[in-house]
C-alpha cells in the first residue's frame, strides 16, 4: 500500500509529465503550422471583421449558416480582386521606380528623375479590351508574382496561401463559435483572461487593417491626387508609397512628398514645388488628424505610435515582410498579458492605464 507521500509524489510526477507533454506538443504544433501563420491570422481577422455581414446574410438566408458563410467569403473575394490588381500594378511600378533611381549618378539627378521623369517614363493606361488586359497581365504578371513570392518568403506557395486564407475565413466564420467554446473549456488560461487576449488579438487586426490602413490610404489618396494634378510622373506609385510611410513618427509622409517638391524646384518648376509643399504640410500630413475620430471608432489600436512603428519595422527586420503584422500582434498581446499579470498579483484591483495613441 502506497503512503500518502508516495501518492502525492506520484500525482506530482504525473501532472508534471502531462504539463511538459502539452508544452512539447504545443511547440511542435506551432513549428508545423508556422509556415502558414500569415493566411491563418489574416483569415481570423477577416472572419472577425466580417461577422456583422455574416449575421445579416444568415438572417437573409433564414438561418442557413453554411450558405451564409460561403456567400460572405465570396463577397470578400469579389471585393479583394480589384484591390489585388491595384497592388500588383503598384508593386511593379515601385520596382521600376527603384531601378530608375539606382541608375542615377547623384542624389540631385535622382530627385530630378522622380519629380520630372525621363524620356522613358511610363504612363498609366487603363486596359480597354480583353486583349489589353491580357497584355497587361503578360507584362506585369510574372514579375509581380515573383515579387509577391519574395514577400511571402518560404511560407507557402501563393495557391496554398490563398486556399488557407479563404478556407480559414469560411471555417472561422461558420465554426468559430463552437471552436471558441472548446477553447474556453480546455485552455489552461482562465476564461476571462482568454477573453481579454482574444479581444487584444482582434483589436490588433482591426487597428492594422482598418485604423492604420485607412490612415495610410487617406494620405496616399490625397498625395496621389496632388501628384496627378501637378504632373508628377508615376503618381499612381508615389501616392501609395507616401501613404505607407505616413506611419513613420515625426516625419511621416514628408519623406516622400518633400524630396518630390525639391525635385520640382531643381527641374525648373518652383511654383509646382511650392504648391506641393503647401499641400503636403496643410493637407497630406494633417488630413488623418481630421478623420482620426472616425477611424478610431472603426478600428483603434491601443498602442503608442512609436511602439507601433518599432514593432512594425522590427518585425520586418526579423522575419521579413509578414513581420509588419507579426510584430504589432506579438507586442500588443504582450502588453495585454502584462496587464493581466498585474491585475492578478494586485488582487484584481485597478491598474494604471496604458499610455496609448489611437490610430
Amino acid at each position: 500500500m502506497m503512503s500518502p507521500r508516495s501518492d502525492l509524489d506520484g500525482s506530482w510526477s504525473t501532472d508534471s509529465a502531462l504539463r511538459w507533454t502539452i508544452i512539447g506538443l504545443a511547440a511542435a504544433s506551432v513549428y508545423v503550422c508556422w509556415p502558414l501563420w500569415p493566411p491563418l491570422v489574416l483569415a481570423a481577422w477577416t472572419a472577425a471583421l466580417a461577422r456583422p455581414l455574416l449575421l445579416r446574410v444568415e438572417r437573409w438566408l433564414k438561418g442557413r449558416g453554411r450558405a451564409a458563410a460561403a456567400l460572405s467569403v465570396l463577397i470578400f473575394l469579389f471585393m479583394a480582386l480589384p484591390l489585388a490588381l491595384v497592388v500588383l500594378g503598384v508593386i511593379s511600378g515601385a520596382q521600376e521606380l527603384m531601378q530608375l533611381i539606382a541608375k542615377q549618378s547623384s542624389a540631385k539627378s535622382a530627385l530630378e528623375a522622380v519629380a520630372a521623369g525621363t524620356e522613358g517614363t511610363p504612363t498609366l493606361q487603363w486596359p480597354k479590351s480583353l486583349s489589353a488586359v491580357l497584355e497587361l497581365l503578360q507584362r506585369y504578371g510574372s514579375q509581380s508574382i515573383s515579387i509577391l513570392k519574395n514577400v511571402a518568403g518560404a511560407a507557402a506557395s501563393g495557391v496554398v496561401a490563398l486556399f488557407i486564407y479563404f478556407g480559414g475565413t469560411y471555417v472561422f466564420m461558420y465554426e468559430g463559435p463552437a471552436a471558441w467554446s472548446w477553447m474556453k473549456l480546455h485552455s489552461p488560461l482562465r476564461p476571462e483572461h482568454l477573453e481579454r487576449l482574444t479581444a487584444a488579438f482582434q483589436e490588433t487586426g482591426r487597428g492594422l487593417l482598418v485604423g492604420v490602413g485607412l490612415t495610410c490610404a487617406t494620405q496616399g489618396l490625397v498625395a496621389m491626387l496632388a501628384y496627378l494634378a501637378l504632373g508628377v510622373p508615376r503618381w499612381w506609385v508615389l501616392g501609395p508609397i507616401t501613404g505607407l510611410v505616413s506611419i513613420v513618427p515625426l516625419v511621416g509622409s514628408v519623406l516622400i512628398w518633400g524630396p518630390i517638391a525639391i525635385g520640382l524646384f531643381l527641374t525648373g518648376h518652383p511654383i509646382k514645388g511650392a504648391i506641393l509643399a503647401v499641400i503636403g504640410l496643410g493637407v497630406i500630413s494633417t488630413v488623418d488628424n481630421l478623420l482620426r475620430p472616425i477611424y478610431a471608432r472603426l478600428g483603434a489600436l491601443k498602442m503608442p505610435m512609436f511602439l507601433l512603428f518599432v514593432s512594425i519595422f522590427g518585425g520586418l527586420a526579423s522575419v521579413g515582410a509578414w513581420g509588419a503584422i507579426l510584430g504589432p500582434l506579438v507586442v500588443r498581446l504582450l502588453m495585454e498579458a502584462l496587464v493581466l499579470r498585474r491585475e492578478a498579483t494586485s488582487g484584481g484591483g485597478i491598474t494604471a492605464p496604458l499610455i496609448t495613441e489611437e490610430r
